[in-house]
């Protein structure tokens, strides 16, 4: 009962801050499905359940990027229990909160989906996508895709996301009022959820898990 009430007021914070419906409704099933397979309460979940449930997805032929969710989810409601109810938890339960996803079984599991290494353009090559990028925009039949096929591409260099974490952004998790660059808040980071290094141009700043970082670009 007492982590029901704990899903739910995660839940009541995702609504909170905005988020779609659609967003919320797939990240309840989600988070749900989870919790069953660790099969015990968040606060007593080891290092090793994470080894099982995430080792089963694996040996069951899940995709990386579904384990990946698996890991991000509980990482998520982790964070928020720690921030939320650490003192009632440990004072009811006896247990003080430390997160189970650690560098040894997020990268084993969750990271052996890493392509082969290419090389990556030159600083020459990617001024010249982002100058056609720019010009198509002027030409483009349509504004709106060719616009935020440029913002996409752009928020991808510059802040240094992944595809998935930036599909999974949503509109609440883009704040330009908030410092003098505005800020994105990547609730679905992968690993330890460390700012990666992005241009000169990036200014990041972490606040807490989920990444919080600034980002200006033109």
């Amino acid at each position: 009962m007492f982590q029901r009430n704990c899903v739910d007021a995660f839940v009541a914070s995702w609504r909170a801050r905005g988020f779609s419906p659609v967003t919320i409704d797939n990240d309840i099933g989600l988070l749900e499905r989870t919790l069953t397979a660790l099969g015990r309460p968040a606060w007593e979940v080891t290092a090793e359940d994470i080894d099982r449930v995430v080792g089963s997805l694996a040996v069951a032929g899940r995709a990386p990027s579904t384990r990946r969710e698996y890991v991000q989810i509980f990482k998520g409601f982790h964070w928020f229990l720690q921030v939320r109810k650490a003192a009632e938890i440990e004072a009811v339960f006896g247990v003080k909160l430390v997160c189970p996803v650690d560098e040894f079984n997020a990268s084993r599991h969750v990271g052996d989906d890493s392509p082969a290494l290419v090389q990556p353009p030159t600083p020459e090559r990617v001024r010249e996508f982002f100058e056609f990028m720019k010009a198509r925009i002027v030409t483009a039949r349509k504004y709106g895709p060719a616009a935020r096929d440029y913002a996409l591409f752009r928020t991808l260099y510059h802040a240094g996301l992944r595809s998935e974490e930036a599909a999974l952004l949503d509109l609440p998790d883009v704040h330009f009022d908030r410092g003098p660059f505005g800020k994105l808040h990547v609730r679905f980071g992968k690993g330890d959820a460390r700012v990666r290094s992005g241009s000169a141009r990036m200014r990041c700043d972490v606040r807490a898990r989920p990444t919080t970082m600034s980002v200006a670009w033109i």
